[in-house]
């Protein structure tokens, strides 16, 4: 990417994929799956544990589903990074010819956080099942840690009865396309909608 503005879009992917793969690594190398310790209370823990699947740990049709997932990840990050890199084309030529930058700032670092999350998930399913020696290119498990168990629902409570608020255990880089989408959507849907116009 040309331009100030993505070389700094560049430097913040890096650095959240870099804060991901730190987290990542240290638990892995630092933990046994299963183990946890709590950080805030009973409602905060680091819990390490892996998955095959999507974000949150969701599941998705055992290796195939895992190969599906694995390629149409980087497909995506692929089609967003080519995205990111003609906005800011777009927004240099404007400033070039004295005009106003037609793509804000924040739709960027929207984009940004949704493709430096997607390619920290992606590292962990190309290259930890070779690192670690378990699994095949593309069939590596991501490693999830962020568990925030923040209250068990009363029993007479009809269909939640005893379960907790909210289960699944999650990473830096789930956090960062979630920040993303949801910033998109709360604070630049304006773009957005105007683009189909």
């Amino acid at each position: 990417m040309k331009g100030s503005e993505g070389r700094k879009l560049v430097i913040l992917g890096v650095v959240l994929v870099v804060i991901d793969q730190i987290i990542k690594i240290l638990v892995k190398t630092n933990m046994g799956l299963g183990e946890h310790f709590d950080v805030i209370g009973n409602w905060f823990k680091i819990l390490f544990v892996e998955n095959e699947g999507m974000a949150f740990g969701w599941a998705f049709g055992g290796k195939v589903g895992k190969l599906i997932l694995s390629i149409f990840r980087i497909c995506l990050c692929t089609a967003l990074v080519f995205w990111i890199r003609s906005m800011c084309r777009k927004n240099a030529a404007a400033r070039r010819d004295g005009q106003a930058a037609p793509i804000p700032a924040g739709v960027l670092v929207g984009l940004t956080l949704i493709t430096a999350g997607a390619f920290g998930n992606i590292i962990d399913s190309l290259f930890y099942g070779v690192i670690w020696d378990y699994a095949p290119v593309l069939f590596g498990k991501v490693v999830d840690m962020f568990y925030f168990p923040l209250w068990t629902w009363p029993d007479w409570v009809p269909l939640l009865g005893g379960s907790i608020f909210f289960e699944p255990v999650f990473n830096f880089a789930d956090s960062c396309v979630t920040v993303g989408a949801f910033y998109l959507i709360l604070f630049q849907w304006k773009f957005f909608a105007k683009s189909e116009d």
